[in-house]
């Protein structure tokens, strides 16, 4: 049974809504071996690929067509790694989730990317003895938790440099999950090359543009060409499959051990304070307590009106509550509203919805009376967790 908060013709409750049967059922085993069977192969089985060459298949895609180095090639060869890559996981799909069940066996916590990523870092820093399951996107994560696939996913929600990542802040109120946890990670780029090249050598490196970005100063020094790729591990992965001995690429460390790849250089970055911060989400909220610190994360919408949104804010200062982070987002069913109907110009403005994460416990009584005030003032309510703070960088 799940919990969410709203507000109901004026009235602040809580709302539980049962699960699909689908989803019990498959909770309980209740689907077919051959679903199972499907999973397995879906999520684990090893990627086919040609015996006497890589194959690369979509995201694997060369980013540079110049030929690959003879003698890299060999060297790489020799050290077996191409075997080791055909054996990890196949990152989920959208359809792979709405076709495959879980057999429940192992803690398994979905990702978005690749293995080496550093969304994968973030779930092992918050599950250490997990079993990572790595999807294609964020709404696949999301999904394959819905669907008892997984147990919990761990996504990032925002930057220290970059900022929010709004596409999961969408996804928080598309999906029915529940924030049960963060983790911060601190991010430690690293310079990858193949095995005995030099950074002097590279002419190009590929990354995710974010981290490309994060490293200008370092990369500007080389002198070198900066080629975007889809995430880190990807970049890592491309570099290794395609043994291009001038191409480094940006990613962890963890992905350099993964793909037989050296480290040129560690901690490239050019602020040294660069830390995600990720939510974990699960199907169930857990139930608050008052032992350590807690953080609670909401999204509400008002109606338009002067000062109402400072209304709305200082039912929290009033009761000397922290609020962490204040995020905005129109609101799709009205992102848009028409203010003046004059033939010499309208002026428009948007409806938004409000993300807010404050510092308190909802098992503390000011916790409970600040929502209650803020449900006479917003028009929508919805808790979407309350969790332990991670205060460890």
């Amino acid at each position: 049974m799940a919990f969410d908060l709203f507000l109901h013709k004026g009235a602040f409750i809580w709302g539980c809504s049962s699960k699909p049967h689908s989803q019990l059922d498959s909770h309980s085993g209740g689907l077919t071996d051959n679903l199972r069977y499907q999973l397995v192969h879906k999520c684990t089985i090893l990627s086919v690929l040609a015996q006497k060459a890589a194959i690369p298949v979509e995201d694997e895609k060369p980013l540079v067509h110049s030929p690959p180095d003879d003698n890299a090639l060999l060297h790489i060869h020799n050290k077996g790694f191409h075997k080791d890559i055909n054996m990890l996981p196949k990152p989920l799909t959208s359809i792979d989730v709405s076709s495959s069940a879980s057999d429940g066996s192992k803690v398994r916590v979905a990702y978005q990317g690749l293995p080496g990523a550093y969304s994968e870092d973030a779930a092992l820093k918050a599950y250490p003895k997990c079993e990572t399951v790595p999807c294609d996107e964020f709404e696949a994560a999301f999904k394959a938790v819905e669907l008892w696939l997984v147990d919990e996913a761990v996504l990032p929600i925002e930057n220290s440099i970059d900022g929010s990542i709004h596409r999961n802040y969408d996804l928080l109120l598309r999906h029915r999950l529940h924030i049960v946890g963060e983790v911060q990670l601190r991010v430690n780029h690293c310079l990858l090359g193949l095995p005995g090249v030099a950074k002097e050598e590279l002419k190009s490196v590929v990354s995710h543009p974010q981290a490309l970005a994060q490293c200008e100063m370092v990369l500007n020094e080389l002198g070198v060409d900066k080629i975007g790729a889809h995430d880190t591990a990807a970049a890592a992965k491309t570099l290794a499959i395609n043994c291009l001995r001038h191409n480094g690429a940006i990613a962890s460390s963890r992905a350099a051990k993964i793909y037989g790849l050296d480290i040129l250089a560690e901690g490239i970055q050019d602020d040294d304070a660069n830390v995600t911060r990720f939510l974990v989400l699960a199907r169930e909220p857990i139930i608050p307590g008052t032992d350590r610190p807690y953080k609670t994360s909401i999204v509400f919408s008002i109606e338009e009106g002067p000062g109402v949104l400072f209304k709305a804010l200082s039912v929290f200062s009033m009761r000397n509550i922290n609020l962490a982070k204040i995020e905005s987002r129109p609101l799709k069913q009205r992102p848009l509203r028409v203010v003046d109907d004059s033939n010499e110009g309208s002026a428009k403005y948007f409806d938004y919805l409000f993300y807010i994460d404050f510092e308190a416990s909802m098992a503390e009584p000011r916790a409970q009376n600040a929502l209650e005030q803020l449900q006479e003032i917003a028009r929508f309510l919805r808790v979407l967790g309350c969790y332990p703070m991670d205060t460890h960088v």
